[in-house]
């Protein structure tokens, strides 16, 4: 089944925990389905909150409960990510009579039942009849979305000399901390692309600390007319960002990030902040075995590669088990 073949008014909503990383993922596989989105934000009481994504949900948020999160009429899809949302994407699923179909993105750790299809990353162990998995995280960087970035730059950007290297920055995480020796090695880089490679374009996360902003303002303030950093004010430019880079510099913090970086086809280059974990590891290992990126060796390299996207297999993958939900629920 093609994705052109779920109605663009297909009922569908997206069952959000509030997480950035988790909404990119749901909103991308709607937007490969060809389908608007009604976006319902999960979020229970504390107790509900600990005992997910085993427990019930909360209770104001019922499905028989007139007004409730989960009130009726209800979608024909629903969409879901983050732990907090598998209660409420089962009981959704108990609530429609089994016609809502359901579709969850991560590992719910609660086994295959808790949705019709679950999407996982291939380093994650879930296998089975209904899960997908592919190596990068579905995204909204796609290639129409950055053929039109690039048609249409950003002035702030185009006006930067040529390379133009996109730094790509993460933070703090569960696994990974922005030590001091990481801020003095990222000086080293900052420093080396302004003043001999070309143009730098800087985008933060939410996670960057701030004392790396500080020391990348230090680094370029003398050199204006050669970088661009974000300030965090306005629309983020990421995706024009990406879509302007000849080459990428990323911290190994996010697969997301990395990932997204792989969909560009210029030279990805990971910074490996301190701290790690394994499964981040094998992920990284597996795109330096596909050629897509290679570990940051004190310069910038050139190589090529076809663009990376999971995107729209994931997409396919729940048309075709959406085209069999609906001979049994038409």
């Amino acid at each position: 089944m093609s994705v052109f073949d779920i109605a663009s008014y297909t009922k569908t909503w997206i069952l959000g925990s509030g997480k950035v990383g988790h909404e990119i993922h749901c909103h991308a596989i709607a937007d490969a389905l060809g389908v608007t989105a009604e976006y319902k934000a999960v979020n229970p009481r504390w107790v509900f909150e600990f005992l997910s994504p085993y427990g019930p949900v909360d209770f104001r948020d019922g499905p028989h409960r007139q007004g409730s999160l989960l009130s009726p009429p209800f979608p024909k899809i629903a969409i879901a990510a983050g732990r907090v949302t598998v209660p409420y994407l089962r009981a959704l699923k108990k609530a429609s009579g089994g016609s809502t179909f359901t579709v969850f993105l991560q590992d719910p750790r609660v086994g295959l039942d808790a949705a019709d299809v679950i999407w996982v990353p291939e380093h994650d162990d879930l296998r089975g009849h209904n899960v997908v998995t592919t190596l990068t995280s579905p995204h909204s960087l796609r290639a129409p979305a950055l053929a039109a970035a690039r048609r249409f730059p950003d002035p702030r950007l185009a006006r930067l000399p040529s390379p133009r290297v996109a730094l790509v920055l993460g933070g703090h995480s569960a696994h990974h901390k922005f030590g001091a020796d990481d801020i003095a090695r990222l000086r080293k880089v900052v420093s080396y692309i302004v003043r001999q490679v070309g143009g730098l374009m800087v985008t933060p996360s939410r996670r960057t600390p701030e004392e790396v902003m500080t020391m990348i303002r230090e680094e370029t303030e003398t050199f204006s007319g050669r970088s661009f950093v974000w300030d965090g004010t306005g629309e983020n430019p990421y995706l024009n960002i990406l879509a302007s880079a000849d080459a990428i510099v990323v911290t190994g913090d996010s697969v997301n990030m990395v990932g997204e970086a792989t969909a560009t086809g210029a030279p990805v280059h990971v910074f490996e902040l301190s701290g790690g974990h394994e499964k981040v590891t094998h992920f990284i290992d597996a795109l330096v075995e596909k050629g897509a990126v290679r570990r940051w060796k004190g310069a910038i390299e050139q190589w090529s590669y076809k663009p990376i996207d999971a995107t729209q297999a994931i997409a396919d993958f729940i048309a075709t088990r959406y085209k069999e939900h609906l001979a049994l629920h038409p």
